[in-house]
């Protein structure tokens, strides 16, 4: 995982960086989301924690630049509501760790919001409706019922972990943990384990644009538990000047169209 020192500071629109994104190590680089003519030298720079490979909403690019659907609509909520911060791609439980422990201010990295995650953070308003999906790549392996007896890949702290935990004793299965989407797909790839677990538009994202040889064969209810939005999170009790900044800065973007640009340019149909 990343290390916590090591940092990158980014925007949509930054220029291109080198950055680390195996699971077990590397390093980052980092920009300030800041305007140079007016930025007050004083002026509060927040933390803002994310995941490092989950496509569609936060990735690097081929140039080593940080984008997303996450990215882009905190850099234009920012820009909304005039505040700065400093994206740090973490990964996904280091990220949620990072909050708690108040070494960030706050976390987007395609976080659903649930009644245990709110007994812990406090959640913006939903920017994003997700599900989620098994995905395999034998094909011989076509519903859940073919995974028994065999392992599973899941992503630790997700919501597509606690769908397979919730499942694994119907179906048979066992699952082993991964930090990264990237080094999951891996291994399913690798057929060291026989599915993952995942959230639908990001399986779907990663399967459209050919990065990975992968198979939705199931999805959760869309009336279940685990259909869950997304939402920005901060510590609880904490930085709610930043939380309310990002509930105003959604609303403005969402009415103004640029939500739906970002959203659309990432994924065809929400």
């Amino acid at each position: 995982m990343q290390n916590l020192s090591k940092r990158i500071m980014s925007v949509a629109a930054a220029a291109a960086l080198a950055v680390g994104l195996v699971a077990c190590g590397g390093s980052s680089t980092s920009e300030t989301k800041t305007d140079d003519a007016t930025a007050s030298s004083d002026a509060v720079v927040y933390k803002i924690a994310t995941d490092t490979t989950f496509a569609p909403f936060e990735f690097a690019d081929a140039s080593g630049t940080y984008v997303g659907i996450d990215v882009e609509l905190l850099a234009a909520i920012a820009e909304d509501q005039g505040f700065q911060y400093e994206l740090e791609p973490l990964g996904f439980d280091a990220a949620l760790q990072a909050v708690q422990s108040n070494q960030s201010d706050a976390v987007i990295a395609g976080m659903s919001i649930t009644d245990a995650r709110k007994e812990v953070f406090d959640f913006s308003e939903p920017y994003y409706d997700s599900t989620v999906c098994a995905a395999v790549s034998d094909a011989s392996i076509t519903k859940l019922e073919d995974l028994k007896g065999k392992t599973v890949a899941v992503k630790t702290g997700t919501m597509s972990e606690s769908w397979a935990e919730s499942i694994k004793d119907q179906y048979g299965f066992t699952t082993v943990q991964f930090d990264t989407s990237d080094v999951m797909y891996q291994d399913v790839l690798a057929g060291n384990t026989a599915a993952c677990f995942e959230d639908t538009p990001v399986m779907g994202y990663a399967i459209s644009t050919g990065n990975v040889a992968l198979t939705i064969i199931a999805e959760a209810a869309s009336d279940s538990e685990f259909a869950t939005p997304y939402g920005f999170a901060v510590n609880k009790g904490q930085n709610a000047e930043l939380l309310s900044m990002f509930d105003a800065g959604l609303a403005n973007i969402k009415a103004n169209g640029t939500y739906d640009a970002i959203v659309d340019k990432y994924v065809k149909s929400k």
